[in-house]
This record gives C-alpha cells, structure tokens and sequence, in this order.
C-alpha cells in the first residue's frame, strides 16, 4: 500500500514538472517569436515595378511610305524574316500583300481605258462636226460669190431691185462672219473638251505610274546593318498576318543593342516618389542570377490607362548601364527605383505600428508591457523609421498576448513633438531640394515611344 502511494506521488510531480517544462517553454518561445529588436540600421525606400527592355535609338524599317496618297490605308504583312536575322544593308526583309494594291490598279487601268475610248470618240466626233462646219462655209461662199454677181448684174435695174440685191447681199455676208465665228468657237469648244479628257488620262496615267513605283516598295529590304527586331503596337509584335496602315508604316527595327533602356510603368500611388536621377536596379527575368543598374532619365507628367493595369499608371524610363550581349528589346524586366536612403536610422516592421489619435508602440520592459508614443517618419515596403520614442536594442511586440487589456502609456512631450516634427519637414525639404538639383542635371532627351498601350513599342531619340 505505501509502496502503491510512493509511486502515485511520483507520478504526479512528474506531470507537474512536464508541465513547467513544455508548456512555460512554449509561452517563453511564442513571446519570443512575436519579439522585434530595434536596430540602427541603413534604410532604403524603393518603388518597385516591372517593366521590358527596349533600345533607346533604333532604325525604322518601313514599308511604302505612299500608301495614303494612293488611298490605301491597310495592307497585311504577307512575308517577314524570322526575328533576331542579322542582316546587311539592302537585304531582304519581307513583303506586303499587294491584293489592295492590285485592286486599285486594276481600277485605274478600267479607267484609263474608258478615257482613251473617250478621247478617240471625242476626236471623231469633233472631226465630223468640223468638217461640217467647213462644207457649211465652203457653200456659204458661193452663196456671197451669187449675191455679189447679183449686185452687179442689177446695177442697172430699178432702184428698189438694186436695193433688194445689196441687202441679200449684206445677209449672205452676215451669215458668213457669223458662221466663221461659229466655227471658232466649236472648234476651241471640241479643243477644251479634248483637252479636259487628255487631263483626266494624265491624272490617272499618273496615279497609275504612282501605284507601280508603290508596288517596288511592298518588297521591304534593310536600310542598314543590324539584329532584326519585330515591331510592336497595342496588338502586340507586327508578325505575318499582322496589319501595316499607313499612318504607322513600320514593319520591324534594327535596335541599337549597346545603348538600353528598361521602359516601366509605375502606379499614381508611387509616381510621386520617382525623380530624374534616382539609381535602379535591374534585374532580367529571363536571367535572374545576373544584375544591372541604372538611373531614371524620363518621368512621365501625365497618367495613362494601359492594358494589364488596374489604375492610371505613369511611364518611367531607365537608363541601363551596362552593355550586355543577352540582352534583348521585349525582354521582362524586375526594376526597384532606390527614392531615397537614410544612413544609421531606427526602424520597425510596419506591423508593430499601432495608430488612432496618435502612433504608438508596444514596448517589452522586462516582463512589463507599455504603449509608447513614438513619431514615425517615412516607410518602405516592410518597415517605417521611428524618429522618436525608442533606442537600438529596445524590444517592440509585433502582436500583443492579450489584445483585450489596457497597457501603461508613455506619451512624448508635445514641446519635442513639434521639434521633431519641424526636423521632419525640413530634412524633407532638403531632400526634394536634392532630388531637384540632381533631376536636373540629368540632360534632357525627346524619347518617343510607339504607343502608350505597354505594348513594347521602340523608344527613339531624335
């Protein structure tokens, strides 16, 4: 019996102790987990945002160049040259379908015929009138030739005969002036209307000779040396099948592949944080494990809605600076724009801020907890920089044991607050001022892009 109690006894102080040893173990490691020591630290702000690369000068290669002027204002690229072709001046580079082209001149052609059966219609017609005309003078001729030997014959008749003569003869003579005057004018008529046809033949002769020079340049060749790279629009990469119109001709380019920029697009909320001058990193998707850098160059003034995005985004351009032989126009770029950097400051992770009327932090004190006030300054993706309220080495909770009860406050002094607060706006102050200066000092360029789609369209500089 007392042996059976021993061994109950023991029994139980070994659940006891297992208890302190697992249990109060496991609280001291939850406690721990949700622990943050302050440290004094650098601390980057970065927009983060992907964009492509593109090359920041290239050579157009464009197809006909007077499409608009002969009224043909789409056609569809029938043949092109596989992408990435490494091509001499004046090679091959493709060919347009020349359906509509072939349309037209087959209409000019139905036209130019009918104006040529016009005009040899029209001559005809004014040979047989003319000649007409001159058989009418020919005979009025001998009618005056009559009328004058009348005259003469009568000279000795009565006076009301011999004036009977003179006025036919005055007729006949009427008649002839008018009826050479007549023949002037249709002869000028039959020459203005000959005339207005032979200018209509011209104008479609000349369209015709036109839409034939057209017609050589719907075979496109090189205009330099160079890697070929398809051209992009708001549809995507312009490949067979795709449409060329005639306010933007361009088939494909030839980059300049030792000069890059990564185009990117950053959202309304960040825009404001990027300035000329600010260094990137960049990183290529298709190679991850190789890095680059850059600096922005461009700032777009005004928002665009592009395909792929929620809101109104903002374009930016990075120059790249290195040359790199992998690198291509199109290629997917991860790009984290470096807006400012504070050198040895306290920050915490964003989760540790509590705020309502004021910011505050959960402070460990040993084994007691207190809600200090701190002023907060700017923030990043993970963490938010404390001007005031902690030290390096302090511990703030991330979540609290027991949200549910009321913790000791240590309020800052409002004498310091505003201190703090007037240091805040003036060192904000000095960095825009730096940020100004140094956006600009970097030079001034025309980039134009194709589209504003986010299709990947080149970027040239004039």
């Amino acid at each position: 019996m007392r042996r059976n109690i021993i061994i109950t006894a023991l029994v139980v102080l070994a659940a006891i102790l297992s208890y302190f040893f697992f249990f109060q173990k496991k609280d001291t490691q939850q406690v721990n987990e949700v622990l943050y020591t302050v440290e004094q630290a650098a601390f980057p702000i970065t927009v983060v945002a992907t964009g492509e690369l593109d090359s920041k000068k290239s050579v157009k290669i464009r197809g006909p160049q007077g499409m608009r002027s002969a009224r043909i204002f789409e056609t569809t690229i029938s043949d092109l040259v596989p992408e990435g072709t490494i091509l001499q001046e004046g090679d091959y580079v493709g060919k347009l379908d020349q359906t509509e082209l072939a349309n037209r001149m087959g209409n000019i052609q139905v036209e130019i015929d009918k104006i040529k059966t016009q005009l040899e219609q029209a001559k005809i017609d004014t040979a047989i009138n003319m000649r007409d005309m001159r058989d009418q003078i020919v005979n009025t001729q001998f009618s005056l030739k009559e009328k004058r030997l009348s005259v003469d014959l009568n000279k000795y008749e009565a006076k009301s005969i011999i004036r009977q003569t003179q006025l036919e003869l005055e007729k006949a003579e009427r008649d002839y002036q008018q009826l050479l005057e007549q023949y002037e004018l249709k002869q000028r008529q039959a020459d203005a209307q000959i005339e207005e046809i032979m200018t209509n033949l011209r104008k479609n002769e000349m369209e015709m000779q036109q839409l034939l020079s057209l017609s050589d340049q719907f075979t496109i060749t090189a205009p330099s040396d160079g890697m070929l790279i398809y051209s992009r629009d708001w549809n995507g990469k312009k490949e067979p099948g795709s449409r060329v119109t005639a306010w933007d001709p361009v088939v494909a380019e030839l980059p300049d592949l030792t000069d890059m920029i990564s185009k990117l697009y950053v959202n309304e909320v960040d825009i404001s944080k990027v300035t000329k001058g600010q260094p990137v990193d960049i990183k290529i998707d298709a190679f991850p494990d190789v890095a680059y850098t850059g600096t922005v160059i461009q700032v777009a003034n005004i928002g665009e809605q592009v395909r792929g995005y929620d809101t109104k985004v903002f374009e930016v351009i990075v120059q790249v600076n290195e040359t790199d032989s992998i690198m291509r126009p199109a290629m997917t770029t991860s790009n984290e724009v470096l807006t400012a950097l504070y050198e040895e400051v306290l920050s915490v992770p964003l989760e540790a801020i509590q705020a309502d009327s004021l910011s505050y932090v959960y402070v460990m004190n040993g084994k007691q907890i207190t809600a200090r006030e701190v002023i907060p300054g700017p923030a990043n993706n993970n963490g938010i920089m404390i001007k005031h309220g902690l030290q390096a080495g302090e511990q703030v909770l991330l979540t609290l044991p027991d949200p549910n009860k009321e913790y000791p406050v240590e309020p800052i002094d409002p004498a310091i607050k505003t201190q703090i607060q007037a240091e805040l706006a003036a060192e904000l102050a000095q960095r825009k001022a730096e940020a100004q200066k140094r956006a600009a000092s970097i030079k001034e360029m025309n980039i134009r892009t194709s589209d504003g789609s986010g299709g990947g369209g080149m970027i040239i500089i004039n």
